[in-house]
């Protein structure tokens, strides 16, 4: 900061920017609003079909959030700005008030040519006017005068600079929109600058030479900072891609970290966590910094990492993707890039690799020990829906001259690969953590949400993309149904699928005219066959936390298709008909189908494995009552586009909600209640509780539709008499399609 820049600075100007600033955030602040409760909730609710349930509605929902960046960005900056100004406003009255100061002692400041400043006496006692006192000082006069000016332009460049610097580093933040960062204060960002700045330094030592004490200040740092995008963008950049691999490993090799894993060991997991999140926060920088970061993460991935060439970058830098949601565009050139190497060392995929060897463990979440790059890529897929369908569709081997056919990830993945051992798999020889993963990624590959969530009002409507791999999820397991029913473990995420894939499967099982207007489903619609339907049912089923969600979620969805067809002011456009007797069987019915095909799955692996016990079916079933009575479940809008997209505990918005809810509520009593009677002791008796039990739900979801709309009460007996034929039809298409043990089954 030079001296007379300072001394005659005129902040009119930057007095400006901050009014101009502060208007500005108060417009968007307005602007925000209005595409909040305007705009995004319009949409919501609107009853959107076709491309538009999938596209507009989608687009429209970012484009609100990208009010809510801009309002945050805005008023970062005019923050720092305001701050910046009223510093160097202070700076200047206390560089005229040394001064000032100075002349007391006969001593004053003035301008050099290079931009400096001279301190010397303002008068010589020599030029003095006849009898004019001349005020005496001393060198340490001159030097204290010396000293405060200068430090006053210290601090003054420094606020100056530290605004530039955090100004700039918003601005690059995002290349297209805005970031969404926000600072209260200059000091704020400038301090997360600093601090990313330190912390890499210090992960950039030998990890031989790295202390516990530097590794709890990286680890605390990481654990504060990792969602500030300034701190996220400004480690990995310092870090650098190489450096990132190389202190991670370097922290898991013991020929190199050992003495750390020997003192801090216990605290690998949350750096690891903390680490993959301030990544995943710096992926979505689009600066040239962390573009660079990126390519380099990337064609690096399939090159050693570290001093000892045993280790390749994918398989460190895979570890640190398990947390945290990562830039689309990112995770899909990584997993090409990826897949590609795979299918080098796999030979196409007939061989096994990155079998496990005893040093190092690259992972410390969960239970394998990181060695198979596919299994942090997978975790980290499950957070990032979009990135995962991109996968999934895409050619693991492509058709060419020695293929005939293309090999896609998915075909690849849940259908062939050799899933190498894992020495720190406690489950078994081969990775069962990888292939968990695989199916948590393929939830949020079909559901448009990621993996262990529930859809909200701002989920998507299903793409073409999406339903072609439920569909191919839905063939492959009627084909193999070993597929599921000996890696049980995945489906959680498969009964959550399908549960979301409700109206498609419902269609698939109907064969009347006009099942567009009966299910109806926003955005793409899945092509299903109803024998293979059947089977993937069949096959979810036998799993506890798979039947649990699908029976929760088509009991859910039962209710809300009576709510929206015997509504009154349904437009007759989308009315399946107007005979609420012929509605109220059919809804039933099909609905008492899924039902008896789950009852049939689950004595299917009750029978096989514990020969009459049945404890955790029960109890599964019993957990979704937290979801519902949380009010979380699918609010698609209002109109047809509420049922669009069922979940288990779909408790939607308004009277329909309330009425879904409380036949929900007595679903989960009547659980708990044989669970507590020790009624699920035998197939037969598992049977008969079903068939009562589900005709008894069809009851009271009807009840509540009639008591709404108030119509006969003859519909609820319908409904119950069509959820019983139902229910014992689903034997014939169990023992007639789907192949397993069913000869027990009782008629």
């Amino acid at each position: 900061m030079k001296f007379s820049d300072l001394y005659q600075a005129n902040f009119q100007q930057l007095d400006d920017a901050v009014h101009d600033w502060g208007l500005l955030v108060r417009n968007l602040t307005d602007l925000q609003k209005q595409a909040r409760d305007g705009l995004h909730d319009k949409a919501v609710k609107a009853d959107w079909h076709g491309v538009n349930a999938s596209v507009s509605k989608e687009f429209i929902g970012k484009t609100a959030g990208e009010f809510e960046d801009a309002t945050k960005e805005a008023s970062s900056i005019h923050k720092i700005l305001q701050d910046t100004r009223d510093e160097l406003k202070q700076y200047k009255e206390q560089l005229h008030q040394v001064i000032e100061d100075g002349r007391k002692k006969n001593l004053t400041v003035v301008p050099s040519g290079d931009g400096g400043f001279t301190v010397t006496m303002a008068v010589h006692p020599d030029r003095a006017g006849h009898g004019t006192e001349v005020s005496d000082h001393s060198v340490a006069d001159e030097e204290h005068l010396r000293d405060e000016v200068q430090r006053i332009l210290g601090n003054a460049a420094r606020s100056d600079s530290t605004a530039t610097d955090v100004l700039m580093a918003l601005v690059d933040e995002s290349t297209y929109g805005f970031s969404g960062a926000v600072y209260q204060n200059r000091d704020a960002a400038a301090r997360a600058v600093r601090e990313a700045d330190e912390l890499a330094e210090l992960a950039r030592k030998d990890p031989s030479k790295l202390t516990s004490a530097d590794f709890d200040k990286i680890n605390a740092g990481l654990k504060q900072y990792h969602d500030d995008p300034l701190f996220a963008e400004e480690f990995a950049e310092r870090l650098g891609a190489r450096g990132t691999e190389r202190f991670w490993l370097g922290l898991n090799d013991n020929r190199e970290g050992a003495h750390l894993a020997y003192d801090r060991g216990y605290k690998y997991a949350e750096l690891q966590k903390n680490l993959s999140l301030t990544l995943a926060t710096a992926s979505q920088s689009d600066s040239a910094g962390m573009e660079a970061w990126k390519q380099q993460v990337i064609t690096s991935g399939n090159k050693a990492v570290g001093t000892h060439g045993d280790v390749l970058g994918f398989q460190v830098m895979s570890n640190l993707m398990r947390n945290g949601d990562f830039d689309d565009r990112f995770m899909t050139d990584y997993g090409r890039a990826l897949m590609k190497t795979e299918r080098f060392y796999t030979h196409d995929g007939e061989d096994t690799a990155w079998q496990a060897n005893i040093c190092p463990r690259l992972n410390h979440q969960g239970s394998d020990g990181g060695w198979d790059p596919l299994n942090g890529y997978l975790k980290g897929l499950a957070n990032n829906p979009a990135a995962a369908t991109d996968f999934f569709n895409d050619d693991f081997v492509p058709q060419d001259g020695d293929h005939k056919k293309a090999v896609s990830n998915f075909d690849y993945l849940f259908k062939q690969r050799q899933w190498p051992m894992d020495i720190h798999d406690t489950h078994d020889v081969h990775s069962i953590a990888g292939q968990n993963y695989l199916a948590q990624a393929l939830e949020a590959a079909t559901t448009g949400h990621p993996a262990g969530e529930i859809p909200t009002a701002d989920t998507p409507a299903h793409t073409s993309a999406q339903t072609k791999l439920f569909e191919e999820i839905v063939s492959a397991t009627a084909d193999k149904q070993e597929l599921l029913t000996d890696r049980g473990y995945m489906s959680d995420s498969m009964g959550q699928i399908a549960s979301e894939y409700l109206p498609d499967i419902n269609r698939a099982n109907s064969d009347l005219p006009h099942t567009d207007l009966l299910y109806p489903i926003d955005g793409a619609a899945a092509d299903l066959d109803g024998r293979n339907v059947n089977k993937f049912l069949f096959a979810v089923g036998q799993n506890p936390e798979g039947y649990a969600a699908v029976e929760v979620g088509q009991k859910a969805y039962m209710s809300n298709l009576l709510q929206h067809h015997l509504n009154p002011d349904l437009p007759a456009d989308h009315r399946f008909t107007s005979d609420h007797k012929l509605l109220v069987q059919t809804v039933a019915e099909r609905s008492g189908e899924v039902s008896g095909i789950l009852s049939q799955a689950r004595m299917e692996a009750i029978g096989s494995v514990a020969k009459g016990k049945d404890d955790s079916f029960d109890h599964a079933v019993a957990q979704y009552q937290n979801l519902a009575s949380g009010g979380v479940g699918t609010v698609v809008g209002v109109g047809t586009s509420f049922i669009g997209s069922p979940a288990a505990g779909a408790v939607v918005g308004g009277a329909a909600g309330t009425a879904t809810g409380a036949a929900l509520q007595w679903l989960f009593q009547d659980v708990q209640g044989s669970a507590a009677d020790d009624a699920q002791d035998d197939e037969g008796k598992l049977w008969d509780r079903g068939l009562h039990g589900n005709s008894a739900y069809a009851q009271k979801a009807t009840e509540q539709a009639v008591k709404r709309y108030h119509l006969s009460s003859d519909l609820v007996t319908y409904a119950a008499n069509s959820a019983h034929q139902g229910y014992q039809n689903s034997w014939a298409v169990v023992h007639g399609q789907t192949p397993g043990s069913a000869s027990d089954i009782p008629g």
